[in-house]
């Protein structure tokens, strides 16, 4: 498949040329659009187009200047010219320069754009020719390799004719096959665009090759959701030799994702085979290796949990409302149940833990001021750490940061206020404190202060004592719990605090009005009474 980059300083021109064809079926894939020159010889570098479609007239460096540095640096690029009526001075230099042909942006359709593409592709296919003959083209060999991993019928035919025909693999005498797996990148791409997804892979595929050097006997592609195969192919060596060889070049590979790419991945090796023609059982059996943990049903079927019960939303965003710390932290182990014994690349690990943050930003969005769009992720634990992490309990622990961090925003917020710093702090506390033990003089030996000057600003600022402040905040609770239906009344007491069931009891009528009991009469359900 032929890969082309979009290069045009307007968004319209850009949904357009996307809409225009269905790219992906006549053969072309769009693997970036960049939005003036600078970026696209950029995007160049990470994502080595084929075909370049640009606009004659940008902001910055025109269309002439880029055909011309496209022409300097990557010689093979073909580009095709956007152009306008007016531009016409600019599309002849660049066709001096090389550039296939133009296209006019006013009468542009399908049948054009597919014209000049196919028209680049001779031109391609004409100037590499020779090369292609001896060794044929790299970019399609990865293309039918990636099929040939993705199980599509036929694809091991086409590419053990493909390499017979070119050249490529001559003198081979043994296979095997690895997956490289990035950890958490259904994570990783629900944080970016497409482009920026795309970019990270490409990113990824291109430093992998670049480290096993460019040659057909190592040779790496993208399958899908963060999955990377790569093939080895070996002259004169044993089995064991190969087997050796492909694990040392995988942890090298490994480690230098980690390195410069800030990526943790995970990695298999199939076993050694002697023909392209078993090289698919040899990537699956290293498939089967990076799944091997997932649970099985009786019938051999892989059965997973992908998401929370409703109950499980309800009762974790109950516990951050109320600031329960325990109730968040057990929320979260009761979700990672199971699943610990499974890959982190699991789908219904990623699943998860994405419903965990989706639960973790609604939060922040209802409850903390001016946590909005993105700042409701950035304000706490960047989602750019997920990709450091490489098992369930490293997941499991980061959730647990990042609920903490939360809950103390969320503490912030309620201590807020037009407050002096020594109230905020005794109204930090409280929050922090209320499910089990605050007094008065705790609270003023934290801050450091005497207790009857604590007690003194405290009424002055916030219009009740001390104790009745702790009052407040524990019967606020404790309404939240009983209208969850989840706890009797008695559990209810102890939870947030209460010493003794008849204090709840004196205390929520004083603040109420009305009874425990007779509260949760007012709500539904009914049933939920105990």
């Amino acid at each position: 498949m032929y890969q082309v980059l979009l290069v045009d300083d307007e968004p319209l021109v850009h949904h357009h040329l996307r809409s225009l064809s269905d790219w992906r079926n006549q053969g072309f894939g769009l693997c970036g659009e960049a939005y003036e020159g600078e970026e696209a010889l950029r995007m160049m570098d990470q994502l080595r187009p084929h075909i370049v479609i640009l606009d004659v007239n940008m902001q910055g460096m025109n269309g002439v200047e880029l055909n011309r540095a496209i022409r300097e640096r990557y010689p093979s690029v073909k580009t095709i010219m956007l152009s306008s009526y007016d531009d016409y001075d600019y599309v002849r230099e660049c066709l001096k320069n090389g550039a296939v042909d133009y296209l006019l942006k006013h009468r542009l359709d399908a049948e054009q754009l597919l014209g000049v593409l196919r028209k680049a592709v001779r031109e391609m296919e004409k100037d590499q020719d020779g090369q292609m003959r001896n060794f044929g083209s790299p970019s399609e060999f990865r293309e039918l390799l990636a099929q040939t991993m993705r199980g599509r019928p036929g694809a091991v035919k086409e590419l053990e004719d493909y390499a017979r025909e070119s050249g490529r693999l001559q003198g081979v005498v043994c296979y095997t096959a690895a997956a490289m797996q990035i950890s958490s990148f259904l994570l990783l791409a629900e944080s970016r665009s497409d482009v920026q997804t795309s970019r990270m892979v490409q990113q990824a595929i291109a430093l992998m090759q670049q480290t096993l050097g460019d040659q057909p006997e190592r040779t790496v592609t993208y399958v899908e959701n963060g999955r990377i195969a790569v093939l080895f192919a070996f002259k004169d060596r044993s089995e064991q030799a190969a087997a050796s060889e492909a694990e040392r070049l995988m942890s090298h590979l490994r480690h230098s994702l980690e390195l410069f790419l800030n990526l943790k991945c995970t990695y298999a090796i199939g076993h050694v085979c002697s023909s392209l023609s078993k090289l698919e059982a040899s990537y699956r059996a290293a498939e089967q290796v990076l799944d091997a943990s997932r649970p099985l049903t009786m019938e051999g079927v892989f059965s997973e949990r992908v998401s929370l019960t409703i109950e499980e939303q309800k009762q974790i965003l109950l516990s951050v409302e109320n600031l329960d710390r325990g109730g968040v932290r057990e929320a979260i182990a009761s979700a990672f149940e199971g699943l610990r014994q499974q890959p982190v690349h699991a789908q219904a690990v990623q699943m998860i833990v994405r419903e965990l943050l989706s639960i973790g930003e609604k939060a922040a969005r209802k409850w903390v001021p001016f946590a909005g769009g993105d700042q409701a992720g950035s304000a706490f634990s960047a989602r750019e750490d997920l990709g450091r992490i490489d098992s369930v309990a490293g997941l499991e622990q980061w959730l647990y940061s990042y609920y903490e961090e939360l809950l103390d925003r969320l503490k912030r917020e309620r201590a807020a206020g037009p407050h002096s710093r020594h109230v905020s702090q005794a109204i930090l506390l409280i929050l922090e404190k209320y499910p089990s033990y605050i007094t008065l003089e705790l609270a003023a030996g934290a801050i450091g202060l005497h207790p009857s000057y604590l007690s003194r600003i405290f009424k002055e600022e916030t219009g009740m004592t001390f104790s009745e402040y702790v009052n407040r905040v524990r019967i606020d609770a404790s309404r939240k719990l009983l209208e969850s239906g989840r706890y009797s009344v008695k559990q209810v007491s102890v939870q947030v605090g209460f010493s003794t069931y008849n204090y709840f009891f004196k205390v929520f009528k004083e603040w109420t009005g009305m009874t425990p009991q007779a509260y949760v009469q007012k709500i539904k359900p009914p049933h939920s009474v105990k």
